[in-house]
């Protein structure tokens, strides 16, 4: 009740006489003849909507309002910029709604039987209702944004077949005051020198090394000393004369889209409130801030200070031309926001770090191909003629000689030597390490970007719970009655759909089946050919096959699988945002990390173990089962990692850079028809960015990035160019995600966030499955330990070690084949495990535990010996606290008289508390109980 007071306050405060210039004449009286369907719920272009109408509106809850649109025969010039028609009112958002020609509806009813006449009068008849429930709540919202304070503009633009509205809005300097101090907006209290973060830069500069990354971006934004707003203490804060550009556009459309989110328009028992719900009843289409101008650069020669912001971005970050250079956070923090900034930071910080792991799993590569000749099972395979006579690899193939899979011997050293080792080793070390400094510049840019004490307020329940929450109860926190959803029935539908979650993950698992039993025939067909380049090839040729295969059903999976768990979690009904896209993403990735890695880890690790031995062959579904290629299964591995990481790599950039143009070519059609009427003159800027495609936000691009993880930690010992081609794609990702934001998207609301969110824990926890993971890949995959258990007891140059690791097969299987035939196992002539297999089994678990107790007591050690805060940055912090004492502490003689008055009555009515955030009083003179969020002592 304090809060509308004031506000309506506020708007009594400005001049009367602009409010009078404001009203018009209105014809509330509707009648069909009079008002065209393009006028359905319009106002005239450029006008004010005038108090004195909603007054009458706000009265009358059951009938839809129609107001009198006259068309325009002749357009005023608008300003150049993002200003009102008055060319001073700066907007700062836009709301926009179509209405379609109901004239054409009914023409189309006539046209059909009576029959179907009288179906489509009364679909017709339930359409105009729902349109009129539409527009009440469309003008009572209207009506409250005006009673908030906001200014607001009128256009249409009027095609035959619809029309569509754009509202501007804009707050003026009381409400962006009164706004700041009630969601704490840091202010700034002193400029200083911007602090350089970039660590390559400094290493380059003290070594003398000209640093071709370094660009000299244009306006960047300064940086301040900062504390949270106070009116009663604007004079201490910096350029607090210049209301024109106290506050930034994105600080701006931030008050404005908080006004536009709290706002009512129907029945608050019903939690008829805020933007977002209109926007999902599409009462309105759309709602944005506005673009800071064209991203083209104008024809005539600027001087780069003088472009805009959205121009800089173009230019020097989303520029193909850029993909070398760092790119300008501040700039994007000042565009986009703090959260989309962290992203692109984050994905930046990635990047970079990806250099070094690329140069070493390169090396590592490379000195795999200088020393293949080296090796020496390899030479023995291939010298061995007809010396190793193998056993049929099906029950219709002939044996085999082993001299014929010399080239896929020589391969599979390249991916299995003892340089893998050490590179998994290294790749542990290295995403731990990464996500400790990502933590330290993560604290680092919060401080800067004034957000390290940011806590996101008590949240409101998400628009879809409130329309389909069944009861109402009090909020335990804020004491207002919310929607509420018993915890019990949650939990209940919770656990339903995770039975879905696990049936889903069994279809991935059939999938999977499916394409091992492909692999099989494939493999079966290219042995019945009678080739010996076919024959020789065939599982290669199989598993190749089959990667193509599994990476399209693992594409196909995902899309649908992304759309259940969606309406699942809409199901779930969790009340607010922040719990309903943490348990999305939980669903999301928890089904794409099985779908992506269940192939990779079967071939890893079941591949081959349960084949059998000559004579008692294990069956699945009556075929053979699988056996490791000629190469060994880490090859094998190998090519799945590389097919369906990079195929899926190509495939989104692929997508990423087609799917936005084609969505903004469909919004351009659709709204083709409007703009004919009005091609001569040049589209204005709402218009403009009402063609580009509403922002998706930043969960694919996360998730596309964090799957990119796991691929380069969790099996790197098979693939040591796994990070090559992640900074290779990280290069192009960076400029294809910077030119969907600034070129193709509608400007997104700018949002506060102290870090990346749970993406972090994903991180973390991936880090630590790529440990174990990798032990087990060198214990049981590669031939690393049987081949030093062989040097170690047998011959330390590898001599025999081929003939070491092949058994005999049975009497009762040669007798039936009449061929001494040979295969890969520590098996005697009765098919029993040798005391080899047991030693060898032994040093497999002893590797495992040893690697990793070592690792992850080094991965201890790194997190203890790498601060999260930075020193440095814990003494800004401790400057910057200390100015905001002194800028906001009252005199002394202040002090001690409120100490004198802290008991009486009276003290409750003083506006200067202790913290900025605390028992405001708002000038109205009711007490207004103060922002419920970034509440921060000084």
């Amino acid at each position: 009740m304090e809060t509308t007071v004031f506000r309506e306050g506020i708007v009594r405060k400005r001049n009367s006489e602009f409010l009078m210039d404001r009203d018009v004449l209105l014809n509330l009286d509707y009648t069909e003849e009079r008002h065209s369907a393009e006028c359905y719920g319009s106002l005239q272009n450029g006008g004010f909507i005038p108090p004195r109408y909603f007054n009458n509106a706000a009265d009358d809850d059951d009938d839809p309002i129609y107001i009198h649109c006259d068309e325009m025969s002749s357009q005023t010039a608008h300003p150049r910029g993002n200003y009102f028609r008055d060319g001073k009112t700066k907007i700062d958002f836009v709301l926009v709604w179509e209405v379609k020609c109901r004239r054409k509806q009914r023409a189309r009813g006539k046209e059909h039987g009576e029959g179907a006449g009288e179906q489509a009068a009364q679909a017709e008849g339930r359409s105009e209702r729902r349109k009129a429930q539409l527009a009440r709540w469309r003008d009572k919202f209207i009506h409250n944004l005006q009673v908030a304070g906001l200014l607001m503009e009128k256009e249409e633009s009027a095609s035959a077949k619809k029309s569509v509205h754009y509202l501007k809005l804009s707050a003026p300097w009381d409400v962006l005051v009164y706004y700041a101090e009630e969601l704490c907006l840091r202010a700034p209290l002193q400029a200083q020198p911007n602090p350089d973060f970039n660590t390559s830069a400094r290493i380059l500069r003290k070594f003398c090394v000209p640093n071709i990354m370094l660009d000299s971006v244009p306006n960047r934004p300064v940086d301040y000393y900062t504390c949270a707003f106070r009116k009663s203490k604007m004079e201490r804060f910096l350029g607090y004369e210049d209301h024109e550009n106290y506050f930034t556009s994105t600080q701006r459309h931030r008050i404005v889209y908080e006004i536009l989110a709290r706002t009512v328009y129907g029945k608050r028992k019903r939690a008829e409130v805020g933007v977002a719900r209109l926007l999902s009843e599409r009462a309105f289409t759309a709602a944005f801030p506005l673009h800071e101008g064209p991203f083209e650069l104008p024809q005539y020669e600027i001087q780069p200070d003088q472009l805009n912001q959205r121009q800089v971005l173009f230019q020097y970050w989303a520029s193909w031309s850029k993909w070398y250079k760092y790119q300008p956070l501040d700039h994007i923090r000042e565009y986009f926001g703090e959260k989309i900034a962290l992203y692109f930071a984050w994905l930046g910080f990635y990047t970079a770090w990806l250099l070094p792991a690329a140069l070493m799993g390169t090396f590592v590569f490379v000195s795999g191909v200088m020393t293949m000749g080296s090796n020496t099972p390899a030479m023995e395979i291939c010298e061995s003629g007809g010396h190793y006579l193998m056993c049929p690899l099906c029950e219709t193939c002939k044996p085999w000689n082993m001299s014929d899979i010399c080239p896929m011997a020589k391969m599979g050293y390249l991916f299995d030597h003892p340089g893998t080792v050490f590179f998994s080793v290294f790749m542990s070390f290295w995403a731990v390490t990464f996500l400790e400094y990502w933590k330290r510049k993560n604290a680092t840019l919060a401080h800067h970007w004034d957000c390290m004490d940011f806590h996101e307020e008590e949240e409101p329940p998400r628009p879809e719970f409130a329309a389909m929450a069944p009861a109402m109860e009090e909020n335990p926190v804020t004491g207002v009655k919310e929607p509420y959803f018993p915890e019990k029935a949650r939990l209940s539908r919770m656990l339903t759909g995770s039975m879905v979650i696990v049936i889903m993950l069994c279809v991935v698992m059939i999938f999977l089946v499916t394409v091992i039993i492909y692999r099989s025939i494939v493999s079966v067909m290219m042995y019945r050919t009678g080739s010996s380049v076919l024959r020789t090839q065939a599982g290669n040729i199989a598993n190749i096959s089959s990667s193509m295969v599994n990476l399209a059903l693992i594409l196909l999976m995902g899309q649908v699988y992304t759309a259940l768990a969606e309406q699942l979690t809409k199901w779930e009904m969790h009340r607010t945002q922040t719990q309903y896209e943490d348990a999305f993403t939980f669903k999301v990735f928890i089904f794409q990390f099985v779908n992506f890695y269940s192939a990779p880890f079967y071939v890893a690790f079941f591949k081959g173990r349960f084949v059998g031995y000559p004579g008692h062959y294990g069956t699945l579904f009556g075929m053979r089962n699988e056996d490791c290629g000629p190469g060994g299964c880490l090859i094998e591995l190998a090519e799945q990692l590389f097919i369906i990481m990079v195929g899926k790599q190509l495939i989104n950039n692929i997508q990423e850079f087609v799917i936005p143009k084609v969505k903004a070519w469909r919004q351009k059609k659709a709204l083709a028809s409007v703009r004919k009427g009005r091609s001569s003159q040049e589209p204005r800027r709402w218009e403009q960015d009402y063609e580009l495609i509403e922002c998706e936000g930043l969960f694919e691009e996360y998730l596309e990035i964090v799957l990119q993880f796991g691929f380069i930690t969790i099996f790197v010992a098979a693939f040591p160019l796994a990070p090559l081609f992640a900074l290779l794609n990280n290069w192009a990702e960076v400029r294809l995600d910077a030119h969907k934001f600034v070129c193709e998207y509608r400007r997104p609301v700018a949002e506060r966030a102290q870090n990346i969110g749970v993406w972090f824990t994903i991180l973390e926890a991936l880090s630590h499955v790529s440990v174990i993971v990798n032990a087990f890949l060198i214990a049981f995959t590669s031939d690393f330990l049987p081949r030093l258990l062989y040097q170690y007891k047998f011959d330390n140059d590898l001599h025999g070690y081929v003939n070491f690791t092949l058994a005999y097969a049975p009497p009762s299987y040669n007798d039936t084949s009449h061929a001494t035939c040979r295969y890969k196992a520590f098996r005697d002539e009765n098919g029993n495990y040798t005391l080899v297999y047991w030693e060898l089994l032994a040093v497999r678990l002893g590797f495992i535990i040893a690697f990793e107790h070592v690792v992850f007591f080094v991965l201890r050690v790194i997190d203890w010996m790498v601060p999260d805060v930075p020193e440095s940055l814990e003494l800004m912090i401790k400057r910057e606290h200390y100015l905001a004492k002194q800028a906001l502490a009252d005199n002394q003689e202040a002090l001690l008289v409120s100490r004198r008055s802290a008991n009486s009555p009276a003290s409750n009515t003083s506006g200067n508390v202790k913290g900025p955030c605390r028992g405001k009083v708002s000038p109205a003179g009711g007490a207004y109980p103060g922002p419920r969020l970034g509440q921060i002592q000084l």
